[in-house]
């Protein structure tokens, strides 16, 4: 949406979004690194352990879920050794074949045990009786790490929700709780379900583990680091099991990565961003009026309006005491219908509107917004031309000339030389020094002098010359009328500023 200029046009730089642009989309560009290649492993559907109810479902969950995240997945449920190890091989070679910008992931739901430091990832044909055979009949999950490292790719992901209580309780040798601790490689983030030596839920009568629930919801939220992902889905499991289970990580990763990064900005939103939150840092009740009425659909119309409420409040509480029979009650939050009624009076802009929100909320926190808005309605209907200064004075025998011819300037206006006008609003100063001086008038008809007095115009507009003669330029079109609206330096200003544009802002 263009910015407006309906009264004043606050600070904009092309050059400065269009950096920023820049810089955004090298950001972006480096969290899409080519191609998502994931091998998803669930088990479940073991014959001589434990079978699990939900490690199927959750690879299918996360299947899904890492697809709308830009993933190639290869699903293998319920694998016996041979299949479990040809998946985890295919997979390796598949990421080195892709090249060195890929990100490869593996995620695993079933059973896993640990002994002497290193841990297993256990098919679903897995029979085991004495621990020596351990290596044997299961897969380590160091081969997965070694496959994926092979491909000397930039970012590796490894998942592991395979914490559950071990199977083989009753093999001696065998009775330590959960997975161990394991080195994360250069480039590589790995995760567990619940920290090392710990165990972790299945899920309790949900289809899906308290882990991999929390972290496919995380994945579709926009704009997440790993590191802030993985954060948040910790909390999430914390809650979920009543602080039993924390989910675990640790990273090695040497970029950034998001597993749904949110798309650049263009220059345009990117420079509205920019524009609102200068204003909103300022907390000056003057900006934040200014930028709703230059621009009342803008992505941050809402915060606007609230921000403008909480400051108008502020300012209220600020009046002198009344007698007491003349108190004025203390301001309070709005409510819906105050809101929904001021809403509609912005929309419509009419006297009407603005006069039936003060017949229902004469003390409204919106009430000097609303009168602010008001009165400069009323001014633009009972003298819809009329000039921002007095007419200069003329003989009798002396054609009447428009207003806008009326002031007394040079041919020539230049930004840093003096204007040489016999105007005293003017006189002898430059455009370059106006600006950094303060209003003899009030920029919006009516404004409180708490609002304008005393401030410089820069506390306001933020000019700076650029920006300053795309203003300028406005007044040159023939259909513009720059003299029917109030300004802060008044009329002579104005066409001082539309003679500089006429001869391109020197």
């Amino acid at each position: 949406m263009p910015l407006s200029n309906s009264l004043c046009i606050l600070f904009r730089s092309s050059g400065i979004a269009a950096f920023m642009l820049m810089l955004t989309v090298a950001a972006w560009a480096q969290e899409q690194p080519g191609a998502r290649l994931a091998l998803v492993i669930g088990n479940a559907a073991y014959t001589t352990v434990t079978p699990l109810d939900n490690a199927v479902n959750d690879a299918e969950l996360m299947a899904d879920s890492l697809k709308k995240a830009g993933f190639t997945v290869t699903l293998v449920t319920d694998a016996k050794q041979g299949e479990l190890i040809r998946a985890i091989s295919t997979f390796g070679r598949q990421l080195r074949e892709a090249g060195e910008d890929t990100t490869g992931l593996f995620y695993y739901a079933g059973h896993g045990v640990q002994s002497f430091g290193s841990n297993f990832l256990l098919p679903v044909d897995v029979e085991l009786s004495d621990a020596a055979d351990l290596s044997l009949v299961a897969v380590p999950a160091q081969a997965v790490l070694r496959q994926m490292s092979s491909a000397r790719n930039r970012t590796n992901i490894v998942i592991l929700d395979a914490c559950r209580d071990n199977p083989f309780s009753s093999v001696p040798g065998l009775n330590d709780n959960g997975l161990a601790e394991m080195d994360a490689p250069t480039g590589t983030f790995l995760a567990y379900s619940t920290a090392p030596g710990k165990t972790a839920l299945d899920g309790q009568n949900e289809p899906n583990s308290p882990f991999t629930a929390a972290l496919a919801r995380a994945l579709s939220i926009p704009g997440k680091p790993i590191e802030t992902l993985f954060r948040d889905v910790r909390i999430d499991v914390l809650k979920a099991t009543g602080g039993v289970q924390t989910p675990w990580d640790t990273s090695s990763l040497t970029l950034d990565f998001q597993f749904n990064p949110v798309a650049p900005l263009s220059a345009e939103a990117l420079e509205m961003r920019q524009l609102w939150d200068s204003v909103r840092q300022s907390k000056d009740p003057v900006q934040v009026l200014l930028f709703l009425r230059a621009n009342p659909d803008s992505p941050y119309t809402s915060e606007a309006r609230s921000l403008l409420s909480e400051l108008m409040s502020k300012e209220t509480s600020k009046a002198p005491a009344e007698s007491a029979d003349k108190e004025k009650p203390k301001p309070v939050d709005p409510g819906k219908s105050e809101r929904d009624m001021i809403e509609t009076a912005r929309k419509a802009g009419t006297v009407e509107a603005y006069e039936a929100y003060f017949k229902a909320f004469p003390n409204g926190t919106f009430a000097e917004l609303a009168r602010v808005e008001l009165d400069t309605i009323k001014q633009a209907v009972s003298n819809p031309a009329a000039p921002d200064e007095t007419p200069v004075a003329k003989t009798g025998d002396e054609p009447e000339q428009p207003e806008k011819t009326a002031f007394d300037l040079p041919d020539k206006i230049f930004f840093d030389e003096p204007i040489q006008a016999n105007i005293p609003e003017i006189a002898n100063r430059s455009i370059a020094d106006l600006i950094k001086g303060s209003p003899l008038h009030p920029p919006i008809e009516n404004l409180p002098d708490t609002f304008w007095k005393g401030k410089t115009c820069g506390d306001c507009h933020q000019w700076k010359a650029d920006s300053l003669c795309e203003q300028a330029k406005t007044y040159l079109a023939d259909s513009a009328d720059p003299f029917s609206k109030p300004h802060p330096y008044g009329g002579a200003f104005k066409a001082a500023l539309r003679i500089w544009a006429r001869d391109g802002c020197r």
